[in-house]
């Protein structure tokens, strides 16, 4: 039987010591060395080739994420295992964005722990529950904020096209605001209603319109806005 083969990573000794005891309990899983720091997990991982790293997120030198960062980039058969005090978003999501296939907390229980090493080396993601729903709940507000987002910056621009309007285009856009036909638009103007048409056809393509109703909650919110400053 084919041992899977694991590096421990922790600046503190006595949870390596505690790992390692452990670990070495199991017939099909080895201990091929520990490493006190990031960047001596790296140059481990290039020695050893284990299959499995038990990574801490804050060590001196080269903390855990960027450690992984690197490790997965050089060795990207390498499985890497966040095993942390710390479930900040902030670290969650920065160590799987950076190759990590699991983050456990270290007040996990021993058998929970081994069952882990064993679900990852076969190349399932190891995530708890309690995980699992923080980052459910980040993933859904950051939608939720590029959504936003989004929805400012196509107003925004919007506005900068409604500002590229020309004088008399604006002035065909203040009168469907308040409400004219284009016949009356016309007649307030001494224009023809083809033309007046074909200038609200442009300020339709200027500001991403199709229809009469969006045009004009568009234009109220711009004059509206410009009014205010």
């Amino acid at each position: 039987m084919e041992k899977i083969k694991v590096l421990l990573v922790d600046d503190q000794r006595l949870m390596i010591d505690g790992l390692k005891t452990i670990l070495e309990l199991e017939e099909d899983i080895e201990v091929v060395g520990v490493a006190f720091d990031g960047k001596q997990a790296l140059d481990m991982v290039a020695d050893l080739r284990p299959k499995i790293v038990l990574m801490d997120i804050r060590m001196p030198k080269l903390d855990g994420v960027e450690s992984t960062k690197r490790i997965k980039t050089a060795f990207p058969d390498t499985v890497v295992i966040v095993l942390t005090t710390f479930d900040d978003d902030a670290y969650l999501i920065d160590a799987l964005n950076n190759g990590a296939s699991g983050y456990l907390l270290k007040d996990i229980p021993a058998d929970r722990l081994l069952a882990s090493i064993r679900n990852t080396a076969s190349g399932n993601c190891t995530l708890p529950a309690s995980i699992v729903a923080k980052l459910t709940k980040r993933l859904a507000q950051t939608k939720l904020d590029n959504a936003e987002f989004e929805r400012q910056s196509i107003e925004k621009r919007k506005f900068e096209l409604l500002e590229e309007l020309t004088m008399r285009e604006e002035e065909i856009a203040l009168l469907l605001v308040k409400g004219l036909t284009n016949r009356e638009i016309a007649n307030n103007l001494f224009l023809t209603e083809g033309t007046v048409k074909n200038y609200i056809s442009t300020i339709y393509s200027k500001i991403g319109t199709r229809s009469r109703a969006e045009a004009v909650l568009v234009l109220n919110d711009f004059f509206n806005f410009r009014d205010l400053r």
